[in-house]
């Protein structure tokens, strides 16, 4: 179920990449993949951390995914950026 929460949690602030400039390597699709990916891997590495079973879930579970997915953004973006000075 957490994974489930966290994929959810990932696509719902992915949504909210339209406000920035599309920087993001591979567009709008890298950002998608960035945010669903950084908040599972950091989502995983929480609950290990913790000790909790990835079946119970809570509204912590939720809120762990946020960093996971800002951190995942950021990458796919500084990416985008240096392709986009490399190519220039």
């Amino acid at each position: 179920m957490a994974l489930l929460v966290w994929f959810t949690m990932g696509i719902a602030l992915w949504h909210f990449t339209v406000f920035l400039p599309d920087r993001f390597w591979q567009g709008i699709v890298g950002a998608f993949l960035g945010a669903v990916i950084g908040a599972i891997v950091f989502g995983s590495i929480v609950e290990i951390a913790t000790g909790k079973s990835l079946g119970n879930t809570d509204l912590l579970t939720a809120l762990t995914a946020v960093p996971g997915v800002a951190i995942g953004l950021a990458v796919v973006y500084a990416f985008g950026v240096r392709a986009r000075r490399q190519a220039e």
